[in-house]
């Protein structure tokens, strides 16, 4: 059978780059099929999404061959590419807030589409846009119809995007990391929808994605990707069960999300880490995964130890004008020396704002913040300096947090001065061992934060975190918008300086199988109050709440760890002819 989409021999180059973008890529969708392309940040999966619609930049170098339904879409007229774009084929992206139009409410966004691609009348169009708002399940979609994008959730944000990806009945949808920032829950009811359109549409589906979860529970096919080049192509299933690839055993054993039985704690192992041996002109020769070695095996503190910190009764409030909306009720919990507490629920639910305000960079209305003995919830915040550099937070986006116009060296180093450290020598010394520390070269303290990749930017945030030497990390989402291998990278990296260093640490995030990782226990929060706490196992195999219950359902997970070898057997996997 002829299949719906056919790439044949994609080639993408950008000019003065060494090597394509994408080199000689060859895949096939079916009609109605989900195939999905996997593979880390700059492996050229967007760049094939890109491409096959023609939204790459003019100055791109494109080959081969994009069929679809046997007519070439890179011999078109850009005329009849654009009859095509969001008509019989559509595009989710990934951040629906930068694509969607700030000042057009969504349902004339909605209309828009419609308007350009139908002859149906404006009124017509109006009443088709509140239908497709229904049909992605949008809340009171006729009043939703006048909103703006910012008075949305990310969820129902993501789900607009869709609402437009679908107005014209495509019959291929493309879906660049659809839910890559969404929580697990709304992550979940996303790609069920998805699925649930693409049978109820008879439409194909190209799934972009680094979440092997999302790739064994919603693909039929996968394409594994790495430096341009297709890897590997397999059913979801036998992918899983038996990968053939070295670099897609590696993704697998990278994966917290591909590891459905147990889930070891960074006490006792540490994540297996992607390691790639180039050759002499940059191209991959061969693919390791590598188990770093336990740097302590010791356990949390006590449990009769006394708290490093203890919040009693915490009660945070949102105020604007007249309005007032409660963030955080009564929330109580500890955290103790050496002891790592993962905070985890949906967006909303107050996690950050519990953070801020832990933190005393959030005002709050009543409740005690015990650190080390002291209550510094009555502290002024112009006196809360001696304790500014006893706690730190590493943020989710390292990009926005670091200074563009500062080299790495005076961000280190200015933290140090603020706190105190006068001595030029002392601070330079300081920058460099702690560059070290973090597994960065020494020549990246004059370099830029643009000039690093996502992971090495994070390592620079946490570096930026240690320096002062505190005693309590916050860690607010600090893996949720990385790659797999890049994930357990700075996992590992936080497992060891901690260990190292004797931190304790306050662990946010949304992905509940990275908390299950790095926490030694676990609080679960909902519309701003903490509905269970306990240990780690516990919550994970004997969740009392129905919203953890709820929570732990949604996870998206691979294939059961023992359908595929296990970790140990891949330690020190080889491959030597990566493009044979």
């Amino acid at each position: 059978m002829t299949p719906l989409l056919s790439l044949q021999h994609l080639s993408i180059r950008y000019p003065g780059s060494a090597r394509p973008a994408v080199s000689g890529l060859s895949l096939d969708v079916g009609a109605g099929e989900t195939v999905a392309i996997v593979g880390e940040s700059g492996c050229g999966k967007s760049t094939t999404a890109l491409g096959l619609l023609r939204l790459l930049p003019a100055s791109a170098q494109v080959s081969g061959r994009v069929l679809l339904e046997e007519r070439d879409l890179l011999t078109l007229r850009e005329r009849d590419m654009t009859a095509l774009r969001g008509n019989a084929v559509s595009m989710i992206f990934q951040e629906p807030m930068t694509s969607l139009n700030p000042v057009l409410s969504v349902g004339a966004q909605v209309v828009e589409t419609l308007r350009l691609h139908t002859a149906l009348s404006v009124q017509a169009a109006h009443a088709r846009a509140v239908e497709l708002l229904d049909q992605v399940r949008i809340p009171e979609p006729q009043r939703r119809f006048h909103a703006y994008p910012h008075q949305l959730s990310g969820g129902q944000r993501q789900r607009v995007m869709i609402a437009m990806a679908i107005a014209c009945t495509p019959k291929l949808l493309v879906a660049d990391e659809p839910t890559t920032a969404l929580d697990v829950t709304v992550q979940a009811q996303i790609l069920e929808l998805l699925d649930t359109l693409r049978r109820e549409l008879r439409m194909a589906m190209l799934l972009i994605t680094h979440d092997l979860g999302v790739v064994a529970r919603w693909a039929d096919r996968v394409a594994v990707m790495h430096d341009g080049i297709k890897v590997e192509e397999q059913p979801a299933s036998a992918l899983f069960r038996e990968p053939a690839h070295a670099y897609t055993r590696g993704l697998l054993g990278a994966s917290l999300s591909a590891a459905d039985g147990v889930v070891p704690h960074y006490r006792q192992v540490r994540l297996p880490e992607i390691r790639v041996d180039r050759r002499a002109d940059g191209t991959p020769a061969a693919f390791r995964l590598e188990r770093p070695a336990l740097r302590s095996a010791g356990g949390p503190a006590a449990a009769s130890a006394p708290p490093l910190l203890d919040v009693e009764d915490l009660h945070v409030t949102h105020r604007s004008g007249a309005h007032a909306t409660v963030a955080v009720q009564g929330v109580s919990f500890s955290i103790a020396a050496g002891e790592t507490v993962g905070l985890v629920g949906e967006s909303g639910c107050g996690k950050s704002t519990l953070a801020r305000a832990v933190l005393r960079l959030a005002d709050h209305d009543a409740g005690r913040i015990v650190f080390d003995g002291a209550d510094i919830a009555p502290v002024n915040r112009r006196r809360m300096r001696p304790w500014r550099g006893a706690v730190q937070l590493v943020f989710q986006d390292p990009y926005s947090s670091l200074n563009p116009r500062k080299t790495v060296a005076e961000v280190l180093e200015g933290a140090l001065q603020i706190h105190g450290v006068r001595g030029r020598q002392e601070r330079r010394a300081r920058a460099a061992a702690m560059i070290d520390r973090v597994g960065l070269p020494a020549a990246a303290l004059h370099r830029y934060p643009h000039e690093f990749s996502g992971g090495q930017r994070q390592r620079i945030g946490i570096a930026r975190a240690l320096i002062v030497r505190p005693r309590l990390l916050v860690c607010d989402e600090p893996v949720s918008a990385l790659d797999v291998s890049v994930q357990a990278q700075v996992l590992n990296l936080l497992a060891d300086l901690q260990a190292e260093y004797g931190l304790s640490c306050l662990f946010i995030s949304h992905d509940l199988g990275v908390v299950r990782y790095i926490a030694d226990r676990i609080l679960v929060m909902r519309e701003g109050r903490l509905v269970e706490s306990g240990d780690r196992d516990d919550i994970w195999n004997r969740p009392a709440h129905p919203y953890t219950r709820q929570l732990l359902a949604a996870v998206p997970r691979a294939l059961p760890a023992q359908r595929h070898a296990p970790l140990s057997q891949h330690a020190e996997t080889q491959a030597s002819g990566v493009f044979g």
